[in-house]
């Protein structure tokens, strides 16, 4: 343990083990321990922490050389998981490269029917086959749907703050952000109703759902999703339900598909994304998919989209889909733990010092979306901000950082520990920022305690 918290490099050396690891899974685990996918009982091993360093990771790797970093405690930024993949998946990636040629693929049928069977059985939707969309990720299929069915130049509703990735594919197809911010009471973020409706006008053409809500970790009731569809029917505006967190719902919560609301028409309105890379950790694998029980809007996703699909991607979620549901199910259970874990460190450390305010436990996801109002202030972020904007010149000069970019760059300076900025989450993110805890619980408790040591000294 280093003085602000665990450091993986130290622990590596100490194990006489390399951090520049070659291959993924291919001896890339911080101890022996993980060379089993399971622990002695059988259960999926969680607990050990996996290395990742070195292998070219946006999440563990990027910050190190964005800040100069020579060692890091955890990467807690990017949303994927540190655990290795289920059995099936590696087991079906090593059958596959048996096979030495990787011409052209042509999909096989029961790749859909897969997808249709794991969705029936895990959450009782009925998909039409012939009305799902394969795509390379949950981003493209949006970005061919919104250009499938929106006027450049119309606005889109998003209820703020916002997963930062959907303003993104707004501006790729020349459509404007219309942002709705959510109400916060008792520590939870609801929509504001009546705000969101007068906010539509001739010019809308589309709303953007996330359920469950990146980063606030909402779990949307089905009383919230029927009047957000009836608005959206009643005001002619298209729904699009990125629900690539459904898999994560954390004890007591539900996750409620838009496509299983009562009103069918509300349903034949909307269009939903889906994927296993968020469950199964498996965003490098570029594969995703979309579906609508109205067939007009599947098809006229499909006639825009333009997947470049990889063998081994369909490969792995075929795997994670066919064999992969009980390691699943024990990963959320053991993420609900570290929820927990979170919000039991942050009452004992009070608030890490009155600096980072937790919200109530999150329904869903594996984010927590934390308030650094306290941490602003005591290290001048705004002021931060304001010199750095002076220094900046050239292309750089469009993007101004941000006072969040300040805690960002601070957190990271001061603890070794990477978290994602509030600034591209849009309305409502003002000095917010959102950690990933989708790791070891002994990664997530030396991360938390180089944070709360740095808090101390600021």
């Amino acid at each position: 343990m280093s003085q602000n918290g665990f450091d993986r490099r130290a622990f590596l050396k100490t194990a006489q083990m390399t951090a520049l690891v070659g291959a993924v899974g291919a001896g890339s685990s911080l101890s022996a321990a993980a060379d089993s996918a399971t622990t002695p009982d059988g259960k999926f091993d969680f607990d050990t922490p996996y290395n990742r360093i070195g292998t070219n990771s946006i999440k563990w790797d990027a910050p190190m050389t964005q800040y100069g970093l020579s060692s890091i405690v955890a990467g807690m930024g990017v949303a994927d998981m540190d655990f290795r993949c289920a059995p099936s998946i590696t087991q079906a990636l090593q059958e596959r490269i048996k096979h030495e040629v990787w011409g052209y693929l042509d999909m096989p049928k029961n790749f859909v029917d897969g997808i249709v069977s794991w969705n029936k059985r895990r959450y009782g939707i009925d998909i039409p086959a012939d009305n799902v969309g394969i795509t390379t990720g949950v981003h493209p299929g949006i970005v061919a749907t919104l250009e499938a069915f929106c006027a450049p130049g119309t606005n889109v509703m998003l209820t703020t703050p916002v997963y930062a990735g959907f303003y993104g594919d707004l501006q790729a197809t020349g459509l404007v952000p219309n942002e709705s911010l959510m109400k916060f009471a008792n520590g939870r973020y609801s929509i504001d109703f009546d705000d969101f409706e007068k906010r539509i006008n001739r010019n809308t053409s589309a709303f953007i759902l996330c359920n469950p809500h990146n980063p606030t970790g909402n779990m949307w009731s089905r009383e919230d999703l029927t009047k957000l569809g009836e608005i959206c029917l009643r005001r002619r505006v298209l729904v699009l339900a990125d629900e690539i967190h459904c898999d994560f719902a954390t004890k007591g919560a539900k996750y409620v598909p838009f496509a299983s609301l009562e009103n069918r028409d509300i349903v034949n309105n909307s269009i939903t994304f889906k994927a296993a890379s968020k469950s199964f950790s498996l965003a490098a694998m570029k594969c995703a998919w979309f579906f609508s029980t109205n067939k007009d809007i599947a098809d006229g996703a499909k006639k825009k989209n333009r997947a470049d699909l990889s063998t081994l991607g369909m490969t792995a979620v075929r795997g994670a889909y066919a064999g992969g549901e009980e390691w699943l199910d024990q990963c959320v259970s053991y993420l609900d733990g570290n929820h927990d874990f979170v919000q039991a460190y942050f009452k004992a450390n009070n608030q890490m010092g009155g600096l980072m305010k937790m919200p109530a436990k999150a329904q869903g996801t594996y984010l927590t979306w934390v308030d650094a109002t306290g941490l602003a202030e005591k290290i001048g972020a705004k002021q931060m901000a304001m010199e750095a904007r002076k220094a900046k010149s050239g292309p750089d000069a469009a993007t101004p950082p941000s006072p969040e970019n300040m805690i960002e760059r601070w957190v990271a300076k001061n603890a070794r520990v990477a978290i994602v900025p509030g600034t591209p989450f849009g309305k409502g993110s003002d000095n917010h920022m959102r950690i990933n805890i989708a790791t070891s619980r002994q990664t997530l408790k030396a991360a938390l305690d180089s944070i709360s040591a740095a808090c101390k000294k600021a």
